[in-house]
């Protein structure tokens, strides 16, 4: 396991992710790839090539009256050969223990295939309605409930309230 920043990584290891999602993942794009960047990447090889990862990075959510500083897991993938074998656990655990450390909440989409490994580590689905904070103000994102995942560090939560992210390109959350 090797833990570093998007600014420690080199072009060839960038490639390495990039193709790894495409493997892991249908329809991965440059969006989804450029939202991993910028935080902390746990990085698992085997014999030499990249068969998991999983990227931290900083993110602001809003609830309530209060914008909480956020720990958001990207690109958590493992290679098809790899699956099965506890590696997604093991950058998991990693990326926690990041959260846990720096952040006041973690927080992630989960796809219908790795909500059981979050549930299982004791991330919890978001109860509340959630929205982005975008170029017209504040929209719900119904199309995302029931897919985000939160881990409490520090921050006191409403569960049934509103919890909302900041605007990006492609995917919002």
């Amino acid at each position: 396991m090797e833990v570093r920043h998007t600014a420690d990584l080199t072009a060839a290891e960038l490639t390495e992710i990039r193709a790894l999602l495409d493997a892991a993942f249908d329809g991965v794009d440059d969006t989804d790839v450029a939202h991993a960047l910028g935080g902390m990447h746990a990085l698992v090889r085997a014999d030499g090539r990249l068969v998991a990862h999983g990227a931290v990075v900083f993110r602001r959510l809003l609830h309530g009256e209060r914008s909480l500083r956020t720990g958001y897991v990207e690109a958590v993938a493992v290679a098809p050969t790899h699956r099965r074998r506890g590696l997604g656990g093991v950058v998991m655990g990693e990326l926690e223990r990041i959260i846990r450390g720096g952040y006041e909440l973690g927080a992630l989409g989960a796809s219908e295939d790795g909500a059981g490994l979050y549930r299982a580590r004791g991330w919890q689905c978001w109860s509340g309605t959630v929205s982005v904070l975008g170029p017209r103000g504040i929209e719900r994102c119904p199309e995302e409930d029931g897919s985000i995942y939160v881990l409490p560090v520090t921050a006191e939560l409403e569960w049934s309230g509103d919890l909302a992210c900041e605007w990006r390109d492609g995917d919002v959350w």
